[in-house]
């Protein structure tokens, strides 16, 4: 079970914040736990509260009319959803969705509360605005990468980093696809090439990696 008794203590922003402020936070917030598979939140929907996450992890997609789905970051415990921020920053509702990657226990805090402190306290301003510019700068580089980048760069540095400290991946080639806003047809054709190279083995929803270096060369091209 996650310790929730003093949660602003778990992000750095919010720890630095003087005392009064973080009084409010500790009083105003409350828990919330979701299941791996929940939505968190979906396009259309209002935000009315700040999502502030203690454990687990929350991907944030967009998916097209024609159905294609791109992920646009994950929210990590640490972090603050920044695309509930901007909706509750401009008073408008969901474009994209947020599901549970894993059991999720998050602080949220109810929008009254976001919007007094917004305007009244400029510390906590300062905080929401920095992390909401960072992710920001995430956003701008998915764009760039959908839009400009080599897809075989792309998947092997992906594959690197969903294999994390070990060598296989458990995804689909629809859920790369996802992962990198493109075709499944495309994805699956750079695998097959990759595995023609002797760099990864695939399996029914598992690709394993084999020459880890060789992918460390191609995405650092």
């Amino acid at each position: 079970m996650t310790d929730t008794k003093d949660w602003t203590q778990r992000f750095a922003g919010l720890a630095r914040l003087p005392a009064g402020v973080r009084k409010t936070l500790l009083s105003d917030g409350r828990v919330l736990r979701a299941q791996k598979g929940d939505q968190i939140f979906g396009p259309g929907h209002v935000p009315q509260n700040l999502l502030f996450l203690l454990a687990g992890t929350v991907r944030v997609s967009q998916s097209s009319e024609g159905g294609r789905e791109i992920v646009l970051y994950r929210v990590e415990a640490g972090q603050s959803c920044v695309m509930t921020t901007a909706c509750m920053l401009a008073h408008e509702a969901y474009l994209a969705e947020g599901v549970a990657e894993t059991d999720v226990t998050a602080m949220a805090l109810p929008k009254a509360t976001f919007d007094h402190l917004v305007s009244k306290e400029p510390v906590f301003r300062d905080f929401i605005l920095a992390a909401y510019a960072h992710r920001l700068t995430g956003l701008f580089k998915i764009i760039e990468d959908v839009a400009f980048g080599r897809i075989d760069v792309r998947l092997a540095a992906r594959l690197l980093a969903l294999s994390g400290e070990t060598s296989e991946v458990s995804a689909t080639h629809q859920s790369l696809a996802t992962e990198l806003g493109t075709a499944r047809e495309v994805v699956s054709r750079q695998l097959h090439e990759f595995q023609r190279r002797g760099w990864l083995e695939q399996k029914r929803g598992l690709v394993r990696i084999i020459d880890t270096q060789a992918l460390e060369d191609l995405s650092g091209s």
